[in-house]
């Protein structure tokens, strides 16, 4: 294509991108209601299970534009999730005529995978929110009433969810640049101490909340994923220098 024929590509996946986004961001203010409790649920949950933290679960808005920002902010984030897939295939199919023959066949491999990990990190990232506001509440002490603004609070979740999800999207950019030969798994298992201490490094600055839990919930799995790029890596590469000879 000539410079013109690939803006003209790329206006278009970013329009189909958009919109896509804003169907998901539709989708979710007509069940905003359901989905506000569904965020919620681990926060009301603690606080019927810990009396001793003087909470009841429900949230505050301190200002007349407060729940109007936590609406458009669980909207938003919310048709970025749901438009993902079409963002991705849109992304690939915007960089798929530079590849070659072979590259194109991981195409649903990628794309199908991504989608799972991500999935799998926001779920982690809910399964643990719970847990992250079990540690936070406990510092504030017995004679401290929790009560929670929800702009702060579903900013919390939102960026806490986010995190997770494309933290752990982070294998798949490993298992890529084996692919195209910018890594190689032998390196990838020399340099495992600096990674592994790389990846804490990492959680503890994406994670919103700060805490411990938090910290291990994302970097533990992480470093399972990391062997698990790297075994996947070495099992393409081998195939690949196989069918070369």
């Amino acid at each position: 294509m000539s410079l013109a024929g690939h803006l003209s590509e790329l206006r278009m996946r970013l329009i189909r991108s958009i919109l896509a986004v804003a169907l998901g961001a539709a989708a979710i203010l007509a069940f905003y209601d359901p989905v506000l409790r569904f965020l919620t649920k681990p926060y009301r949950d603690l606080c019927a299970s810990r009396p001793d933290f003087n909470c009841d679960g429900s949230l505050f808005a301190l200002g007349p534009l407060d729940g109007l920002t936590a609406r458009m902010k669980i909207a938003g984030y919310g048709g970025l999730v749901i438009a993902l897939p079409v963002l991705l295939w849109q992304l690939w199919r915007f960089i798929v005529p530079a590849l070659n023959k072979k590259e194109k066949k991981y195409t649903i491999p990628f794309i199908g995978s991504s989608v799972v990990l991500f999935a799998g990190g926001c779920s982690l990232a809910y399964w643990t929110l719970s847990r992250a506001l079990e540690f936070l509440i406990s510092w504030s002490g017995t004679e401290v009433n929790q009560a929670f603004q929800i702009t702060k609070y579903v900013s919390l979740v939102i960026l806490m969810i986010l995190a997770f999800g494309v933290g752990f999207l982070a294998p798949l950019l490993i298992v890529f640049l084996q692919l195209v030969g910018v890594l190689t798994p032998r390196t990838l298992i020399k340099q495992w101490r600096i990674a592994i201490v790389a990846i804490f490094f990492m959680a503890a600055i994406i994670t919103p909340s700060g805490d411990p839990i938090t910290l291990m919930a994302l970097g533990l799995p992480l470093t399972l994923l990391y062997f698990v790029a790297i075994l996947i890596g070495f099992v393409a590469t081998r195939k690949r220098l196989r069918d070369s000879a």
